[in-house]
């Protein structure tokens, strides 16, 4: 069976084929009929804006339908388990969206189902928006052979995944998160020796001559930190100070939302380096493609 729940589980050639088919999608944009009498399921633990209208409207364009539970309305919240959710839920949908706080649940759920399970977010990856932010790269750039990759910030689901599409497509990456806030342990290991793959906590260091500057939220949206923490984070905003250290045509990616004058200030986000609102638009030619491959 076929899932999406890290890059890992697609491979660089499908990876490539889903982002050739999504700028394909962008380009022409008429409905189309290849999902037609399928039906996708959105079950979705956490809040979403882009993540839940960007799989709704690629399953109607496609030609398919599409039903959302949030948290509270399904079963799940009662405590039925993820596995027989998985098997229940096999037997009426074509496919399953998933987004969640564990990966570990994903993964219960995926290994139980009978149709494909997608990661619509857990808290260690985010794969279909770095799908999104490759398009965009290929989109604006052409490549990403020979340009120098940052990303600043904390090391969260954002970060990891970054970091394993790195891995899976050879291209160069800078990474830079205080101390303590850096990505998962198992990856920090296994890149190594891996002279394309930067680790540092030293923002200015990842975003010299960088050609791609991204970046996320330091905290989660509404969430309490403490002035202590906050302070661990200073000197990592992506200003205009920090863009001057990276190549003059550098273009900027934040996965939204964002907490503007924090991670990212006014200024960048609106100005002409911010590709940010194409980023998200491409959420949609991504998901098309994504389901395209998964259900046909």
């Amino acid at each position: 069976m076929k899932h999406c729940l890290t890059l890992k589980n697609l491979g660089a050639e499908t990876i490539l084929s889903i982002l050739d088919r999504a700028l394909y999608f962008k380009k022409n944009r008429q409905p189309l009929t290849l999902l037609n009498g399928k039906v996708l399921g959105l079950i979705f633990e956490k809040e979403s804006t882009r993540t839940r209208i960007s799989f709704e409207v690629a399953m109607g364009r496609l030609g398919g339908t599409s039903i959302y539970l949030s948290q509270s309305s399904s079963q799940i919240s009662r405590g039925e388990t993820y596995a027989d959710t998985a098997r229940v839920l096999s037997r009426y949908l074509d496919a399953l969206v998933l987004r969640a706080y564990s990966q570990a649940d994903l993964e219960e759920l995926a290994s139980h189902a009978s149709i494909p399970v997608i990661n619509g977010l857990t808290d260690d990856a985010h794969p279909c928006q770095v799908l999104a932010d490759l398009m965009t790269i290929l989109e604006k750039k052409g490549k990403w052979d020979d340009l120098k990759i940052a990303y600043i910030g904390d090391g969260n689901n954002m970060t990891n995944t970054w970091i394993e599409a790195a891995l899976l497509l050879n291209f160069n990456l800078h990474v830079a998160c205080p101390k303590g806030y850096g990505p998962s342990k198992e990856l920090v290991s296994s890149v190594k020796g891996i002279e394309s793959i930067g680790l540092t906590s030293k923002p200015l260091e990842a975003v010299a001559h960088a050609d791609v500057i991204n970046t996320d939220t330091w905290f989660s949206m509404g969430q309490k930190v403490s002035q202590a923490k906050r302070k661990k984070f200073k000197g990592f905003q992506i200003n205009r100070a920090l863009l001057q250290k990276a190549s003059p045509d550098v273009i900027v990616l934040h996965c939204l939302p964002a907490h503007r004058g924090e991670e990212i200030t006014d200024e960048v986000l609106d100005g002409p380096h911010s590709v940010v609102f194409d980023e998200a638009e491409n959420r949609l030619y991504v998901q098309m493609a994504l389901l395209e491959y998964l259900l046909t």
